[in-house]
């Protein structure tokens, strides 16, 4: 039986506005932030509070079908709203994941990118509350990538499994296993200079064939980085 808690943005209309404003961002960028007032300001406030730059860079070409993740139309509309020069598809990694990923309707292998912030598994899997990534605001207001950054931070400095050295960029790989059953937390991020940069997280339901897929690979950027 599915309990709310796994699915937490059953209970509103956030969802389906969500939805729509997703549709109609290619064409029209400006009419999904009218339907979505919370986007809007969530990145007025973290662009103020200059939060974005605690993350890396990004390309929106997604590593696993070669596509944009989000088209130049939106790419440049969110780097426009948060007063950042990007040129697409190279862009901030946190205003992309965080929340180029909620106007994204391209399908990956592992579902719409959306997902990971909707559905609670990733919040679970960082011993959170399944509604705790809920890209709308929480009632002490404070944004999504506010939440994600300090998820992240806390995880990336008690956690790490892997690092890997990329010239001079160390690359950093923390996973949360769960006592319980279910998803892991994996977060990535780039350091040099004495400075560390986040790129992403996800859910991962495999964490040893992740791992030795890494060993495999040998040392490489992951997960659309760009140093």
């Amino acid at each position: 039986m599915t309990t709310a808690d796994e699915h937490p943005v059953k209970s509103g209309g956030e969802l389906s506005r969500l939805d729509a404003a997703a549709a109609l961002a290619t064409g029209d960028p400006a009419a999904a932030f009218d339907l979505l007032p919370w986007l809007g300001t969530s990145i007025d406030a973290d662009a103020a509070a200059r939060r974005f730059d605690a993350w890396g860079l990004s390309t929106v070409i997604d590593e696993n079908n070669g596509t944009a993740v989000v088209p130049a139309s939106v790419f440049r509309a969110l780097h426009e709203r948060a007063g950042i020069d990007a040129r697409f598809p190279v862009g901030n990694a946190g205003l992309l994941h965080v929340y180029g990923y909620l106007l994204s309707t391209t399908p990956t292998p592992y579902g719409l990118k959306r997902e990971r912030w909707l559905d609670g598994a990733l919040a679970r899997a960082y011993g959170l509350a399944a509604d705790a990534f809920l890209p709308w605001a929480l009632p002490t207001g404070e944004t999504l990538l506010t939440r994600v950054t300090a998820a992240m931070a806390e995880l990336l400095a008690r956690a790490a499994v892997r690092r890997e050295q990329l010239g001079g960029t160390e690359a950093i790989i923390a996973v949360d296993r769960p006592a319980a059953s279910g998803a892991a937390a994996l977060a990535y991020a780039l350091t040099s200079g004495g400075s560390t940069r986040l790129i992403t997280t996800f859910p991962v339901a495999a964490v040893d064939d992740v791992l030795a897929g890494v060993d495999a690979d040998g040392p490489r950027l992951r997960w659309n980085a760009v140093d």
